[in-house]
């Protein structure tokens, strides 16, 4: 960017004339072989081996004030700050309602009930209960408000204990790196910035006045090379002011004798040559968020200077305007008051201590802000007093006749050195080996230990461990809480039954922030089944440090039916209610088994459950004759129609066959001619339905006599029958019991 005055600002006048920066000796700023960085800090002050020195000498030199920036900044200061009075005031006041009829009951009942004490206590408690409550409530309330605010941000060091130092590094690092961006946008826009804010170069006969004297107190400070001079045109004020690579002086400053105008132009070199502005534009960097906050009231107070509008302001912006004030500025200020009476002592190392004195008895300050936030962070000047004082002190002969320490141009501006020292640079060569080393190490243990795909891998070992609980671990608490009877399904894992996904093979791992989605293969009863599962970033940190990942799927669910004896998982016994009940179930092929009997049997029914199924679907177990229950049925059967037939009765009980004119029957005896076939249909493994189709009935024979009135007559009675009957099995065997019965 060039500069506003593209005219050569210096003539020599003689040899040992400094000479303009524009045409300095100063290797970094001039040259064929200057460099467009150099040519950008054009006019910055002698004595820098380079800019980086030039550079870390202003930033490094005003920790307070980069301190109170930073804490006040990216700590949330006034945020915090509101927050703890408002609870203070809400808290005070339900302490002041409140605290009068409570106090008394937190006292323990022996003190109350103690003669005169008690009573004394009471009436104490009564009458000033409520201004302790106030009290109480707000100091609870401002601590509550204001450390939820500050605590808030670190809410994940509970789990994480390290991320407070990470945090911090970080919030530290962005604060720095503002920092460090704003210096640089101030001094290589500067230029710019003040030909907008409406100084301008000098013309003829302003330069003719002002140059020499210029030339005459840098001749006079050892500085070979000055800034550029610009000026505005202000007739009322006398103002001077020193920029990082630039002088601006009013046009008031022409009226004044040449004693003044060199006092105000040594003072304002002396910032220039130390790199003061340097300093103040990396603190109001380290600040920038509050300062550019902090720029709104003073720029509404500055406009509309009125009361009502300074207290409007005030209602709005008090959280911010009292950091700035009571946080910022008072940190930032020593340094500000040191620079200040270091200016001074070069006005007295020029030879002009007495113009400095006439100008600070006019006058409180012939400097004011460099800019608006300027007002907010840097605009603090001792006292004037104060400042004579110290000119005094340092001029040839106190007032009380002890002579003063002269004032010299090491003294006063010190020796910047190099950027860092050789054991500075080994020492942070050595750090950043050990955060670099530290840093692959600690993300190759991340990558190695804690990445998805490690978390997929160690689920899929547990279950071929067949170790149900190492695989729930690897879930996230959502869907560990689902697995429901954790035991239950332990056992179901652990059987020699369960057969786990095998050759397991992660294809992709697809991730989106602390989400991922892991793309497999395995063989599962004896197909190869693609999957997909879901994972999540642990919120907590292993060792305060590493993120693992946790499978988002839970257990999948299977729907067994009631009511059955017998049933097993795996050949494991599951007992379940009679309206049903449901199993979580881990990813693998389980055998769910019914119970059997010598008249039914139960076929095992397998299961596949794959990640991510919804359901296992509902099992439903059909029993089936045994082999050779049909033949022990009838067996059964016909064992219990002979019985019948033994029987010598005209109605047998239980019987199937019957001779309805029994009243008159002296003697009858039953035969069986065709037995009746039957069929069999399964209520459950041990109950069966036992009945006799409508083509397959069986005869029986009735042969007896009857009474009557022509005395015994012989019969002979035919009929067809059929059976009807519940099987069941009873101490391991078949039996048949009628119906009716």
């Amino acid at each position: 960017m060039r500069d506003p005055d593209p005219d050569p600002q210096v003539r020599p006048a003689a040899a040992d004339t400094p000479a303009d920066s524009a045409t300095s000796a100063d290797p970094a700023s001039s040259g064929e072989g200057a460099s467009r960085l150099a040519q950008r800090f054009a006019a910055r002050p002698p004595g820098y081996p380079s800019v980086l020195v030039w550079l870390r000498a202003g930033v490094v030199r005003d920790w307070r004030g980069v301190l109170g920036a930073f804490l006040a900044t990216w700590f949330y200061l006034p945020a915090a700050l509101f927050l703890g009075v408002g609870g203070a005031i809400v808290f005070g006041v339900a302490g002041i309602v409140n605290g009068g009829g409570n106090l008394g009951e937190v006292l323990p009942e022996p003190v109350r009930d103690a003669p005169l004490v008690g009573s004394l206590l009471d009436a104490f408690l009564d009458r000033s209960g409520g201004v302790l409550g106030g009290f109480f409530g707000v100091a609870v309330g401002f601590l509550a408000g204001s450390l939820l605010v500050l605590a808030l941000p670190w809410r994940e060091a509970i789990d994480e204990p390290a991320s407070i130092l990470t945090g911090l590094a970080g919030m530290m690092v962005a604060a720095v790196l503002i920092g460090v961006l704003y210096t640089l946008y101030r001094l290589m826009w500067e230029p710019r910035l003040l030909a907008i804010s409406g100084a301008r170069r000098l013309s003829r006969r302003e330069a003719e006045r002002l140059r020499p004297v210029l030339y005459d107190c840098a001749r006079a400070l050892g500085l070979p090379t000055v800034p550029r001079l610009l000026i505005e045109d202000d007739p009322v004020l006398t103002n001077a002011r020193a920029y990082a690579r630039h002088v601006v002086v009013t046009t008031g400053l022409l009226d004044e004798p040449d004693e003044n105008v060199a006092a105000l132009l040594s003072h304002e070199l002396v910032h220039w040559r130390t790199g003061d502005e340097v300093t103040s534009a990396f603190v109001r960097g380290v600040a920038l968020p509050l300062v550019l906050v902090h720029a709104v009231p003073t720029w509404l107070m500055r406009t509309f200077p009125h009361p009502a509008t300074n207290f409007v302001v005030f209602v709005f912006f008090w959280p911010v305007l009292l950091t700035m004030k009571y946080v910022v500025l008072p940190l930032h200020s020593r340094d500000v008051r040191a620079a200040e009476y270091r200016a001074d002592a070069g006005a007295v190392l020029a030879g002009h201590a007495q113009g400095l004195r006439d100008m600070l008895e006019r006058r409180r300050s012939f400097e004011t802000g460099r800019s608006g936030w300027d007002e907010a962070v840097c605009a603090t000047h001792p006292a004037s007093e104060l400042r004579l004082d110290r000119l005094e002190a340092l001029t040839p002969a106190a007032a009380d006749g002890v002579v003063a320490a002269p004032v010299t141009a090491e003294g006063l501006f010190g020796r910047p050195g190099a950027v860092a020292s050789p054991r500075a640079m080994l020492v942070a060569g050595a750090l950043a080996l050990a955060c670099a080393f530290g840093g692959i190490l600690l993300g190759v243990t991340q990558w190695a230990l804690f990445r998805p795909a490690q978390a997929v891998d160690g689920y899929f070992s547990a279950l071929a461990d067949h170790d149900a609980r190492a695989a729930l671990e690897l879930l996230t608490p959502d869907a560990r809480s689902a697995a429901g009877d954790v035991d239950r399904l332990a056992a179901l894992v652990e059987a020699k039954g369960y057969q786990p996904p095998g050759d397991v093979d992660v294809l992709s791992v697809d991730r989106d922030g602390d989400e991922a989605t892991a793309k497999v293969e395995f063989i599962l009863a004896g197909q190869r089944v693609p999957a997909e599962l879901s994972l999540r970033r642990e919120e907590s940190a292993t060792l305060g440090l590493f993120h693992g990942w946790r499978l988002v799927g839970g257990p999948v669910t299977l729907g067994v039916p009631g009511g059955q004896a017998g049933l097993t998982v795996n050949g494991v016994p599951v007992e379940t209610p009679p309206e049903g009940d449901t199993l979580a179930l881990l990813p693998g092929v389980y055998t769910v088994d019914g119970q059997s009997t010598v008249l039914a049997e139960t076929p095992a029914q397998a299961v596949a459950v794959v990640p991510g199924m919804d359901s296992a679907g509902q099992v439903r177990l059909e029993p089936v004759l045994a082999p050779g229950a049909r033949e022990a049925a009838e067996a059964e059967v016909r064992r219990h129609l002979d019985a019948c037939a033994a029987q010598k009765v005209a109605a047998p009980a239980g019987c199937p066959f019957r001779y309805y004119n029994g009243s008159a029957v002296k003697k009858i005896a039953w035969k069986i001619t065709e037995y009746p076939r039957i069929a069999v249909e399964l209520t459950g493994p041990a109950t069966a339905r036992v009945s006799t189709p409508y083509d397959a009935q069986g005869s029986v024979l009735a042969t007896g006599t009857t009474d009557g009135y022509f005395g015994a007559t012989p019969f002979s009675d035919d009929d067809s029958f059929g059976v009807d009957g519940v099987l069941s099995v009873v101490d391991g065997k078949i039996t048949f019991l009628p119906s009716g019965e």
